[in-house]
């Protein structure tokens, strides 16, 4: 009786917004750091396939840099790099927004990059050698040999990336964004139901990954398919 006295606590109108208003900030986040990263993702990923050392070590430092530091690190160290202060849009606190987004962009792109990178490699070395007995340069080849492959082979692992983005941006409560973690800090303060108020969390982020995964599984699995057809 006790946890289900606790649980109603949280299941009303004002406790409900504050979670829904999160979990909408979460989803744009992630969808906008794997959107945005991805872009960006492309530079590092060309370059370390650069034969030129100059391309290719800055690269691969980036990339290593990146994903071997915390990214709580590296949104605080950006926060303070930027510095940006306190202006509101929407009544969101772009001074806070801006930093965090620039970081989890950052972060985003350099795993994504790793993906990019092998799903390139992964493309038959046999088909850039044809294109270019065909007489197409080295960029033609890539816009319109390698690239169309190697998408279909990295968009299980994007899939993927979007997952684990959505459960990294719980970090961003230390910067007042209000996402899922942030929304959660404030019913806590008020909330006598604080263990049940970390299980509904975490349902909230279940039920927003676990469908993902099984989506990006599902079409990795067509996709092998039509390859061995």
């Amino acid at each position: 009786m006790k946890v289900l006295l606790s649980f109603s606590f949280l299941f009303n109108p004002y406790s409900i917004g504050l979670l829904l208003q999160g979990l909408m900030m979460t989803l744009m986040l992630a969808f906008l750091a794997v959107l945005l990263g991805g872009i960006l993702a492309m530079v590092p990923a060309l370059m370390r396939l650069s034969k030129n050392k100059f391309l290719r070590v800055p690269a691969t430092a980036y990339v290593e840099i990146i994903r071997g530091t915390p990214m709580l690190v590296q949104v605080l160290l950006i926060y303070q790099l930027l510095n940006i202060p306190l202006f509101l849009i929407g009544g969101l606190d772009m001074g806070s927004f801006i930093p965090g987004l620039v970081a989890l962009v950052i972060n985003s792109s350099a795993y994504v990059s790793e993906i990019i990178r092998g799903g390139i490699l992964a493309v038959d070395k046999g088909q850039t050698e044809a294109a270019r007995s065909l007489g197409m340069s080295s960029t033609m080849t890539m816009k319109k040999i390698i690239l169309p492959q190697a998408i279909k082979n990295i968009f299980p692992a994007l899939g993927n990336e979007f997952v684990t983005i959505i459960k990294e941006t719980s970090i961003f409560m230390y910067l007042g964004i209000a996402e899922l973690m942030y929304q959660v800090g404030i019913l806590k303060a008020s909330s006598p139901a604080v263990t049940e108020l970390y299980i509904v969390a975490g349902l909230m982020y279940l039920v927003l990954t676990y469908p993902l995964s099984k989506l990006m599984n599902k079409i990795e699995g067509r996709l092998r398919h039509a390859d061995e057809r």
